[in-house]
Order: C-alpha cells, then sequence, then structure tokens
C-alpha cells in the first residue's frame, strides 16, 4: 500500500484551500453589486454581475461578445450577425421596433441599448419595469474600448474587457504611429449612391481615415450622415472614393463615378471597396476595419506615384 509523504499531503492540502478559495472569490464576485457608467452619463447599478443580458443593437452585440459575455447574451436585435454566435440568438425585433413583450417575458438582469438608435419610450419603459439598461454610444476609438470594460465589469467577465480594451488601444495606436505621417490623400467616403450620402467629420470612419493619413472632403459638413451632391464631390476633387462593401445591393456601387474621367480617384483608379461592418459599426471589429483602410490608402498613394 502507498503512502503518501508528509509534504505531498501538504501539497495536496494546500491546493485544495487554494481550489476553494478561489471558487468562493469567484462566487462572491458575481454575488457583488457593480456600478458603471454609460454612454449617457447615468449610472448603472446591478445587484451582481449580470447573467442574462439582452442587447438592442449590432455593435452592442459585438461589444458584448469581445467582454466575454457571449455565452449571457440570451437575445439580440435583428442584424446581429457578428461573431457567427450571435446569429443564432433568439430575435427581439429590430433595433428601431423593439419586441417589448419578449423582452420581459425573457426576464434578463440587463439590457445593453443604443442610445441614439433603440426608441427612447421604450428603453424608458424596461426601466420602468424595474429592467437596468445599459446605453451604448460610441463615437470615438477610446469610447468602444471603455465600453468593453464597461460590460466586462456589468457581466463579471472585468478581465476579459480590459484585455479586449487594451487589445484595441494598442492597435489603433501602431497604426497611427505607422501612417499618419503618410502623404495626406483626399477621400469622400460613399455611404450609398442613391441618394449620393457621406460622413462627416464627427463619425468614427473619418477618424478612422485620419488614422490612416486621410483627409474626409465633407468632414466639415453639419449632419453626420449628409446627403451631398455629384456636383459637390467633383468640387472638392478627390484622390480616393471609398464606400463600404454591398453585397446584396448596388446602392454602394462606385462605377459610376467613372462618367467623370477628370475625377482624381478616377484617374488613379482609386475607387476602392473596404468592409462596411468593420467600420460602421462602433465596435472591436473597428481594428480590423482600420488596418484595411490603411493598407487601401496605401495602395492609393502607390497609384498616384506612379500616375504623376
Amino acid at each position: 500500500m502507498q503512502h503518501q509523504r508528509p509534504s505531498t499531503r501538504a501539497a495536496s492540502s494546500a491546493l485544495q484551500i487554494f481550489a476553494a478559495m478561489s471558487l468562493w472569490l469567484c462566487t462572491e464576485a458575481l454575488a457583488a453589486p457593480v456600478s458603471v457608467i454609460d454612454d449617457t452619463g447615468l449610472r448603472v447599478t446591478l445587484p451582481a454581475s449580470a447573467r442574462r443580458v439582452i442587447s438592442l443593437a449590432p455593435h452592442a452585440t459585438e461589444l458584448l461578445f469581445a467582454a466575454g459575455a457571449g455565452a449571457k447574451v440570451i437575445a439580440a436585435t435583428a442584424y446581429s450577425d457578428f461573431p457567427p454566435a450571435a446569429e443564432k440568438l433568439p430575435r427581439v425585433g429590430g433595433y428601431h421596433a423593439l419586441d417589448l413583450e419578449r423582452i420581459i417575458a425573457l426576464k434578463p438582469d440587463l439590457v445593453v441599448g443604443w442610445a441614439s438608435g433603440n426608441p427612447s419610450p421604450q428603453l424608458d419603459r424596461l426601466r420602468a419595469l424595474g429592467i437596468p439598461v445599459y446605453l451604448s454610444e460610441p463615437r470615438e476609438f477610446e469610447t468602444i474600448a471603455t465600453n468593453l470594460e464597461r460590460l466586462g465589469t456589468l457581466t463579471g467577465n472585468p478581465q476579459a474587457g480590459h484585455s479586449a480594451a487594451s487589445t484595441l488601444r494598442d492597435g489603433l495606436a501602431s497604426l497611427r504611429s505607422r501612417f499618419a505621417q503618410r502623404a495626406p490623400v483626399k477621400v469622400f467616403y460613399q455611404v450609398w449612391s442613391d441618394p449620393l450620402q457621406t460622413l462627416n467629420g464627427k463619425h468614427m470612419v473619418s477618424g478612422v481615415l485620419s488614422l490612416c493619413g486621410g483627409q474626409n472632403v465633407f468632414a466639415s459638413l453639419g449632419p453626420i450622415a449628409p446627403t451631398v451632391t455629384h456636383e459637390a464631390v467633383l468640387a472638392t476633387a478627390p484622390e480616393a472614393i471609398l464606400t463600404g462593401r454591398e453585397p446584396a445591393t448596388d446602392k454602394g456601387s462606385l462605377e459610376g463615378w467613372k462618367r467623370w474621367p477628370q475625377l482624381p480617384a478616377v484617374r488613379f483608379q482609386n475607387l476602392i471597396y473596404v468592409s462596411g461592418d468593420e467600420l460602421n459599426r462602433p465596435g472591436p471589429r473597428i481594428l480590423a476595419g482600420a488596418n484595411e483602410v490603411c493598407t487601401a490608402l496605401d495602395q492609393a498613394r502607390a497609384r498616384m506615384a506612379q500616375a504623376r
């Protein structure tokens, strides 16, 4: 019969105590109240880390999964299609028209909404029923990072949230150091072709262009997503025209600009398609979108140099 040595028994006992303490600490962390400030300046306090979370916008779904809370998301709105696991979630309407009855029936202990996208009366109704609502409204890179951290805190995943935020911050800083000093490129970013729509300097896409050494030719316009005329675009003489890929529609097509061969973007063959969801959704994939835009603008610079 084999016997454990005293030192071995002591080590085994210590490991058991450590494991028990770790489990206790995790349980206590889940049970302890958590509190953060959302993007509208309101404090959101939960009696314990959320275990049943509903997302009311595609970007909020991405933020939750990136912050390590994917397993706790029990439902989402339409178009929440990333990561792939999000496509399998039950739907609670679209972000412009929520299915309140279903949301209430699912008994969430946290709802993550979109400040400028979800109907305020419906959000107020959820609050009136005692359902905590965190409103997300990232307008800058740093706000995406802080959303990751706050949602990690609310869902009991602070380390995952901080890790995702650090990855985003570090990646964007690296791009800034590599590309911000490159020769500027005048860019028209096309959202739709009919009506012809762009984004102003306050939109995060414009921040990506700046990060990569691009200059948004309509940065100074008032509306965040203004409609412009073809004549106005021609007058700005953009050296590159970018748009998000629209696989199911031709509204993002750039082919129509070839009618004006004198346009620098056409002359330099700088009609560029980039990944729309990665850029237009204010979530962690903005880093991948920025990488793509920076690479595309560098290639545009090379074509411009060759043509000249």
